[in-house]
């Protein structure tokens, strides 16, 4: 009889592909032997070594424990300095050695301990590896800094646009565990999405007129896939909620559905049209972006709603930031209807969406200072990731020779 023994303070792993050591949710020990590792331990999946499943065992994990099918090495620390064994696995050109390194069938191919410690590495003296890990590690800080600087850019941008509005941030929720809400909020079936619901309240401080959305705009379902709708004669691309992403419309990939001439006027979409999703998921609801004629005859399928606004009053580009901001979200948030890790939400609380309404020369106004920021931020985070790069490609180009 087996007798299961539990793993007590070991901790199970896994190793993602980007050489990444997290720990496994497991209570109880594996069938078969069991290894133990500890930091600064080098470990690898045999089938997913020449995929980056390498790594080394962080200081976070004192005691770790493996199956046979995660060979453990213990550097040389006389040779090694596990800082810099810890980017070397990650470098392409070892990478690349390491995959040549696989054997077996097609699918099923693995790397042995034995090629493993067969594979050579560049091997500068401590002191350079030191030098190395150092200038790479220091890139690394300026540029998490950067990127921190990027983010509190955006965020300041968001507050100001919003301050000149006068609709503040949604406040969090409160801890209420437990609260008395009638029957027919229930309808949306989630504690999160009711407690919202009871209480939003709208800006009180907004410094323009508050209006329903209808009033400024028109709000419609595009049309249902079916099989009477099959692509042909009449095909016409159309956009799915793939298609709408957060501010951006991605159209690499089209699919069709056939819609006939006289019923193309109704469907068309048209430059300046505001497209959201209706849901399936909470971050999916309310995700928008503006049509600008990009494909012509283009049509758009139920899951997205279609925003056609009264340019004389509001701009498309004003509309999208006010839905993208706090304000908005929360709105979405708390009418958002739910059900088991789904969200939706429907074309009245669309068209109910309180928008605060400047003359448009001041929507304008706000929205060049918005997208200016924007700007601002997205260079500062681009020279950010240039840091990272850079600092890469010194660090590989100190130890390998280009091509080789």
């Amino acid at each position: 009889m087996r007798v299961t023994v539990g793993l007590g303070d070991w901790q199970p792993i896994t190793i993602k592909f980007s050489g990444e050591v997290l720990p496994r949710d497991r209570a109880e020990a594996f069938k078969g032997a069991m290894f133990a590792a500890y930091p600064g331990d080098v470990v690898f999946s045999k089938i997913d070594a020449r995929n980056g499943a390498v790594g080394l065992i962080p200081a976070t994990m004192p005691k770790v424990v493996l199956t046979p099918e995660y060979p453990v090495m213990v550097p040389d620390l006389m040779k090694l300095r596990p800082a810099y064994l810890h980017y070397l696995l990650r470098a392409e050109h070892f990478r690349h050695d390491l995959q040549r390194q696989a054997s077996g069938t097609s699918g099923r191919k693995r790397v042995t301990p034995e090629a493993f410690l067969g594979l050579s590495v560049p091997l500068p003296t401590l002191d350079e590896q030191d030098a190395l890990v150092t200038a790479y590690e220091a890139a690394l800080t300026k540029a998490a800094d950067k990127e921190a600087d990027a983010a509190r850019m955006a965020l300041a941008s968001q507050r100001a646009f919003e301050a000149a509005l006068g609709v503040a941030p949604a406040p969090p929720l409160p801890d209420r565990p437990v609260f008395i809400a009638r029957f027919k909020d229930v309808e949306r079936w989630s504690h999160e999405g009711v407690l919202r619901d009871v209480t939003y309240t709208a800006s009180t401080s907004a410094k323009w007129p508050m209006v329903a959305l209808s009033s400024v705009g028109k709000v419609s379902y595009g049309l249902q896939k079916s099989p009477a709708n099959r692509p042909g004669k009449h095909s016409r691309p159309y956009l799915r909620v793939a298609n709408v992403q957060r501010g951006v419309l991605d159209l690499a990939e089209m699919k069709y559905m056939d819609v006939p001439d006289d019923d193309m006027p109704k469907l068309r979409l048209l430059d300046g049209d505001v497209l959201l999703c209706e849901g399936n998921s909470p971050d999916l609801v309310g995700r928008g972006a503006i049509w600008r004629n990009e494909i012509s005859d283009c049509i758009h399928q139920n899951h997205v709603l279609r925003v056609r606004v009264d340019l004389s009053k509001l701009l498309p580009d004003f509309l999208l930031a006010v839905i993208n901001s706090s304000h908005g979200q929360a709105y979405f948030r708390s009418k958002a209807k739910r059900t088991t890790n789904l969200a939706s939400i429907n074309s009245t609380e669309v068209a109910a969406l309180p928008v605060p309404l400047p003359p448009t020369a001041k929507q304008a106004a706000l929205v060049k200072a918005l997208g200016d920021n924007e700007k601002a931020s997205k260079a500062v985070a681009f020279e950010a990731s240039e840091l990272r790069r850079v600092a890469w490609a010194t660090f590989e180009a100190a130890l390998f020779e280009p091509g080789v």
